[in-house]
């Protein structure tokens, strides 16, 4: 097939990029594919489904480290309000907890962005016939890495704990007295292997866990 023919219907893609060079990049890149049109891009995580409702994508690429929310959250929302779009997750952490974390929020695919954009279109081809596409070596990392150890709750206070916010900022953000978040966050250090909730949440982030 020419690279400049183009099917009468292309598989409309939705980019969610925070780095706007290379989000302009790969959007030109994928353009070429004779099959493929990216129809949406995005910069935030809390444009995406405002985006995908408005210009309803095929598939919706989306790096999970995005300004105001995570592309894994945004997958899991997706997955409610636009369920015909098939959700690949393109990423520069290549970490076991997001890929759990993914397919846990209905994605259909998880790929590190260092591979040819070549294989980022078969992908989504891929994706759209109900296919599961993952990269293999980091399917085999998941495997052997076994589930996070931390609870939903103890991941929301790890969360919360960043930049600094005291005991008392966090009971309040999340409505929980002042000893449950200490228990909470006692937990996760001791399951973390830690000394303290900063080297608690870095390794979780490390690992991919939060």
């Amino acid at each position: 097939m020419p690279r400049d023919y183009r099917p009468a219907k292309s598989v409309r893609v939705l980019l969610a990029e925070d780095q706007g060079m290379m989000r302009g990049a790969l959007a030109l890149l994928l353009g070429m594919e004779p099959d493929l049109e990216v129809v949406a891009q995005v910069g935030s995580g809390d444009a995406i489904v405002d985006a995908a409702l408005t210009y309803r994508p095929d598939v919706a690429l989306l790096d999970i480290e995005l300004p105001v929310r995570s592309g894994l959250d945004a997958a899991a929302e997706l997955r409610d309000q636009v369920p015909d779009c098939r959700v690949l997750i393109l990423t520069t952490y290549g970490r076991p907890g997001y890929l759990r974390r993914a397919m846990e929020a209905g994605a259909a695919g998880f790929l590190v962005k260092d591979g040819p954009v070549e294989d980022l279109a078969v992908a989504i081809r891929r994706a759209l016939t109900g296919e599961t596409v993952i990269d293999p070596a980091l399917a085999a990392a998941a495997l052997s890495a076994g589930p996070s150890p931390l609870t939903a709750r103890e991941c929301d206070i790890l969360r919360a704990s960043a930049e600094g916010a005291t005991v008392a900022d966090i009971a309040a953000a999340l409505h929980l007295s002042e000893s449950t978040v200490r228990n909470y966050l006692s937990s996760a250090i001791g399951k973390t292997g830690t000394r303290n909730r900063t080297e608690a949440l870095r390794a979780a982030r490390e690992q991919g866990w939060v």
